[in-house]
């Protein structure tokens, strides 16, 4: 349990300093996603809803855009949730290095590795 509550210290202590960046590709998905909502005719909620189902990668495909620039911009979309996806990911891959390091003793691991 102790190493649990270390990760989800060290993770949110991660998201928080990486706040800025998380907080321009959210708004970077929304403004284009609003942009296409725009385009497209849509409603606010319809294109919030659609830019992050698309910057998932999810894509449903109950609502997809149908003009050339939306689906250029619906690109752009996509490539921006794989950066806030992989921010994510790379934060947590960091942070349970961290939590691994602080609460595991390297000796008994060497000497597991050593029998196999």
């Amino acid at each position: 349990m102790d190493f649990t509550f270390t990760f989800l210290r060290l993770f949110f202590w991660a998201l928080y300093l990486a706040s800025p960046l998380v907080l321009f590709l959210v708004l970077t998905i929304v403004a284009l996603g609003q942009w296409v909502g725009r385009l497209e005719k849509w409603r606010r909620f319809d294109a919030l809803y659609w830019s992050f189902i698309t910057a998932t990668t999810v894509g449903y495909g109950d609502i997809r855009p149908t003009r050339r620039l939306s689906k250029v911009l619906s690109v752009a979309i996509a490539l921006t949730g794989i950066l806030f996806t992989g921010l994510f990911v790379a934060l947590a891959l960091h942070t349970a290095t961290m939590a691994f390091a602080e609460h595991v003793d390297m000796g008994a691991v060497q000497e597991i590795k050593e029998r196999f």
